[in-house]
């Protein structure tokens, strides 16, 4: 059976956006286009709300945004968020507590705002292999000098945390330490990372929530993504695209297979799906 799209929720970093973090002028051309037929669109990501780029965040006809692989959905327009699913604070400082056992830099999201212990930020490029996240984290984390001391003070349940591995020996053998830690699931969005987020929480299940508050079913929602954090998300919508570029098990998880994020593979899907209609054969 043949459902309208009426909701796309749509990852950043690999599938809406291009290798320089950018969104396209053809994507951008189909976002427009898509929002003008009354398609809710909004940011499906991991990032905190105010990791979003500000071309987003303040994008014409664009209301909600999932952030924090779905710890929060925002309504921009009213400010506050309409879902919240936090990270129990005593859950979190155990998970940190074993980040810190190995050579990482460590973030903790509160209120759409990531934080990161200055020194680490300093020398960024030791964690992050990709260059081109340099800039991304630079502008939008807070430093801080003590991350420990940041969430005695604020003393409430986080959006979400994150470490950043130098090595990749040390994020496999921390991801076995942390799976047996109860309460918390594990993704991670750049393969060198490990983001927790509290049980259950995940971009899937906040996009059928924003649904449900929307009027919009299941098979009337439309996402893409490119990696671990996305699977769930394209797993419980009706129609999950992933771009070309991602990784395997993400493929195997979606309903078709578009192009890649630097051939604008997301806007691709939307054009062929959303605005003309088409099925997937």
């Amino acid at each position: 059976m043949k459902h309208q799209i009426k909701m796309i929720g749509l990852d950043l970093d690999g599938t809406l956006l291009n290798e320089k973090k950018e969104i396209l002028p053809y994507t951008r051309q189909i976002l427009n286009q898509a929002i003008e037929q009354g398609i809710i669109v909004l940011a499906a990501t991991g990032r905190p709300f105010m990791g979003i780029p500000e071309e987003l965040r303040l994008y014409p006809g664009i209301r909600y945004a999932i952030t924090s692989n779905g710890a929060r959905v925002i309504d921009t327009k009213e400010s506050k968020p309409l879902i919240e699913r936090l990270l129990p604070m005593e859950r979190g400082k155990k998970a940190l507590e074993t980040f810190r056992k190995y050579d990482t830099l460590q973030e903790v999201y509160f209120d759409g705002q990531g934080y990161v212990e200055e020194q680490k930020l300093k020398n960024i490029g030791h964690y992050h292999h990709d260059s081109n996240m340099w800039e991304y984290v630079l502008k939008s984390r807070k430093a801080v000098r003590d991350i420990a001391a940041l969430i005695e003070h604020k003393n409430k349940d986080m959006d979400k945390i994150q470490a950043v591995f130098a090595d990749s020996e040390e994020q496999k053998a921390a991801w076995a330490e942390l799976e047996k830690q109860e309460g918390i699931v594990l993704v991670t969005s750049l393969g060198y990372n490990i983001e927790i987020n509290a049980s259950g929480v995940n971009k899937g299940t906040a996009l059928l929530g924003l649904g449900k508050v929307l009027g919009i079913r299941r098979e009337e929602i439309m996402a893409c993504g490119d990696r671990d954090n996305d699977i769930a998300m394209l797993k419980e919508v009706g129609l999950g695209v992933a771009v070309e570029n991602a990784e395997e098990e993400v493929k195997a998880a979606a309903d078709y297979i578009t192009l890649s994020n630097i051939e604008e593979g997301a806007a691709k899907a939307i054009e062929q799906f959303a605005l003309r209609g088409g099925k997937v054969c």
